[in-house]
């Protein structure tokens, strides 16, 4: 997985996920747009994978 960063505006950095279309956020620092990019990408897998119906076992997790 690829995450890219760049300036945006008034300083803050953008953070975009290529392989998962849509997975963007933005940060003050470099470490908050990365962990909001995450954020993002895990919320997006999980509504698109709720949007197929599929469930996901109790137990499991994601990691960074």
């Amino acid at each position: 997985m690829t995450i890219i960063f760049e300036r945006g505006d008034k300083g803050w950095w953008v953070a975009t996920i290529p392989e998962v279309p849509g997975a963007f956020s933005q940060g003050k620092t470099k470490e908050a747009a990365r962990a909001n990019v995450l954020d993002a990408m895990r919320e997006l897998m999980e509504a698109r994978c709720g949007a197929r119906g599929d469930v996901f076992p109790p137990d499991s997790h994601g990691e960074d």
